[in-house]
């Protein structure tokens, strides 16, 4: 027997194995998520007496019975203030659902005011994905020592405590644990909710950080959407649905040993919302300290508001309903004049590429802004969004590349914002990123709406990141691809990624060419 054909058994055996292993892994994570579900709990009905939030939004949706009120929460401190004074005002329920709650300032701050709201007797539901929770167990942990507030993980791995344990599982559940919850939703006493980009953590809520060096850390530019009215139930009922989805457990039945002296949490927690750098942030704060004002203060009303979310089966790879992708993909094909994209990550496939180019040739103004490889976090997906700058710009399409002076901040402030403008009539604003993760992996929602203000406020919005100061505008010449630059001391035109480092753009081109584009 040749030693080709015997390094092919070898080969056919491992494969075999592996998946052996990963179906005994998924059928016995399968049956020890039937056991460990909690008990299904939904919105609590908005009757008895009446609480400050509804007493707030009683007065301001007086004479705009049947409209959903909006207001965009595009200034990083009003959003962290609209969040917090929804915690401090609420007096019936606080329904929580984030891909990302980092145990910073921001996050510590909120939390302080999540627990305070408990003490009141505020029913706390708070549901994370795993992946960014893994390694913070113990604060989420200490949460549910509260009996008014329980947490629950999306597609947890079930070894917390061993990472050896824990990167085996992952490996052998790889398909699984691909699929994450990528929906944002503040709900409070189901009058109000807030639904976007933004996850919690100092970068989104601009709390500037130190690095090592002394320099400040990047800020995310991100939109939110405040809202309020008849929208607010089909909120509530899409995050009741995650609640509740097979995949999603209790922290506590992922640690059921767990003990935690709840006195050592509270001093904990009090030393981080009284600490300098807690004050200083607060002073920052402070413009955005009535609550009335931030919270109904810039609504503007409308009957055109929708909810576009992924049903939550699509955890499981399931379509009861259309995905999210479909819900948009159908708004954006009413294109007539003008279509602007702002997306951090941009990797719209085969069938989204096709769709943009197809608006372009007939006459639409494509515009699309995402992040520049200067200022970009992802470099694999910038390395795949390099492959559909050429085609859409032969088609027509304008493109711009986020990348603000660094100046002496340290990093360059990166674009979060996930949100599509049509015809400068209609907007989307949610947490769905133009590429093929979100559209085919992840759990995503949005609110789609016709208002005029806003849509004008979101036009705004993307004229002024799209400066010549704050982006790079790409053409295409002779058949290469041309950034013009507006900056001190530089060149006003480059045939190559500007400002980043000749290793980071070699790195782009080779990962970009890897056929991985449908996990990012």
């Amino acid at each position: 027997m040749s030693m080709s054909l015997i390094w092919l058994f070898w080969l056919l055996g491992l494969t075999f194995l592996v998946l052996l292993a990963s179906a005994l892994s998924y059928r016995s994570w399968r049956r020890y998520a039937q056991r460990a579900r909690g008990a299904p709990s939904y919105a609590l009905p908005k009757d008895g007496a009446k609480t400050a939030l509804d007493k707030l939004f009683d007065e301001a949706q007086a004479g705009h019975a049947g409209e959903t009120g909006l207001a965009g929460l595009f200034d990083n401190t009003a959003a962290f203030a609209a969040r917090a004074h929804a915690a401090q005002q609420a007096g019936r329920s606080l329904d929580l659902m984030y891909y990302i709650w980092e145990t910073d300032l921001t996050g510590w701050l909120l939390l302080h005011d999540v627990v305070a709201a408990a003490d009141r007797g505020v029913r706390v539901r708070l549901l994370l994905d795993d992946v960014t929770v893994q390694g913070y167990d113990l604060t989420f942990l200490a949460l549910t020592q509260h009996p008014n507030i329980e947490v629950r993980l999306f597609n947890p791995i079930r070894n917390r405590g061993h990472i050896g344990l824990r990167a085996l599982e992952f490996v052998l559940g790889l398909s699984r644990f691909n699929r994450r919850l990528h929906c944002k939703a503040w709900i409070a006493d189901g009058r109000m909710a807030i639904v976007g980009g933004r996850n919690v953590g100092d970068a989104y809520f601009g709390a500037a950080r130190r690095g090592p060096m002394g320099k400040r850390q990047r800020m995310f530019k991100d939109a939110d959407m405040l809202v309020t009215g008849p929208l607010v139930s089909e909120i509530e009922a899409l995050f009741d649905s995650y609640w509740n989805l097979g995949l999603v457990l209790p922290l506590l039945s992922l640690w059921p040993k767990f003990h935690y002296t709840p006195k050592r949490f509270r001093k904990k927690l009090s030393r981080r919302a009284i600490s300098a750098t807690a004050r200083a942030y607060t002073e920052k704060a402070a413009p955005f300290g009535d609550a009335a004002k931030v919270l109904t203060g810039a609504l503007h009303w409308t009957t055109s508001a929708r909810v576009l979310a992924d049903p939550a089966a699509k955890a499981y790879g399931q379509r009861p309903q259309p995905w999210m992708v479909d819900q948009v993909s159908a708004v954006v094909a009413r294109a007539q004049n003008q279509l602007r994209l702002i997306t951090p990550y941009f990797v719209p496939g085969v069938a989204g590429l096709a769709m943009l180019r197809a608006q372009a040739l007939r006459g639409v103004t494509v515009s699309l802004l995402t992040n520049a490889l200067s200022a970009s976090d992802n470099v694999f997906v910038h390395g795949a969004y390099r492959r559909y700058r050429g085609p859409l710009l032969a088609a027509g399409a304008r493109l711009f590349e986020y990348a603000p002076p660094v100046g002496g901040t340290g990093q360059r402030d990166l674009l979060h914002a996930k949100v599509f403008i049509i015809d400068e009539s209609t907007a989307i604003v949610g947490s769905l990123n133009f590429d093929l993760r979100s559209a085919y992996t992840n759990s995503e929602m949005g609110i789609v709406f016709d208002q005029p203000e806003l849509v004008a406020e979101l036009l705004t919005f993307f004229q002024g990141h799209t400066t010549p100061t704050q982006a790079y505008t790409l053409s295409m010449e002779q058949g290469a691809i041309r950034w013009a630059v507006t900056r001190p001391g530089l060149p006003s035109a480059y045939w190559v990624e500007p400002e980043a480092p000749a290793l980071w753009r070699g790195l782009s081109w080779v990962l970009g060419r890897l056929p991985i584009h449908g996990w990012l």
